[in-house]
């Protein structure tokens, strides 16, 4: 069974503590999690640094500035329906479309040095991508059983 929790499935958890490395990390969707250096979560009942939209969170940062990204995004839609719905904010089409995503990637490639790795988790291991200069370095898959859906996990490293 998923928990909803990713970074608290044992596989999932084990990854992360590999690959996290020395410098500044930062999660944009920390949920109740403190791996990361720098936190930040819609949701104001979580005990994080920040309680922003995660698109004006990474805006925040400077071009190349940080180490490393956690990015454990809404995996649907109807997920990000249900965040923003769980905090009494509107949603639109906006918040609904590939862009969401797109938005964040951009955003992620921007602020990363370098060298630096983004540990991506959803649906598909597209990650952030090559087309924001990432090469992939590592998958995960963590299967669930049933009909839920597996959790993928896409470790990159920017490489341009």
């Amino acid at each position: 069974m998923p928990s909803k929790n990713t970074f608290d499935i044992k596989p999932i958890k084990e990854l992360i503590q590999s690959e996290l490395t020395n410098g500044t990390w930062i999660d944009p969707f920390a949920n109740q999690n403190k791996l990361a250096a720098i936190t930040n979560d819609l949701n104001p009942d979580f005990d994080t640094d920040y309680h922003m939209d995660a698109l004006d969170f990474l805006k925040t940062f400077q071009n190349e500035s940080v180490d490393g990204v956690l990015y454990d995004p809404p995996y649907s839609p109807r997920q990000v329906t249900e965040c923003y719905q769980g905090v009494g904010m509107n949603v639109t089409s906006e918040t609904t479309r590939a862009s969401f995503w797109g938005n964040q990637k951009k955003e992620i490639s921007r602020i990363v040095k370098p060298g630096g790795k983004v540990i991506t988790f959803g649906w598909n291991s597209g990650g952030i991508g090559r087309k924001y200069g990432f090469e992939i370095t590592r998958i995960l898959l963590v299967p669930h059983g049933g009909w839920h859906n597996d959790t993928i996990c896409t470790v990159e490293i920017k490489v341009a």
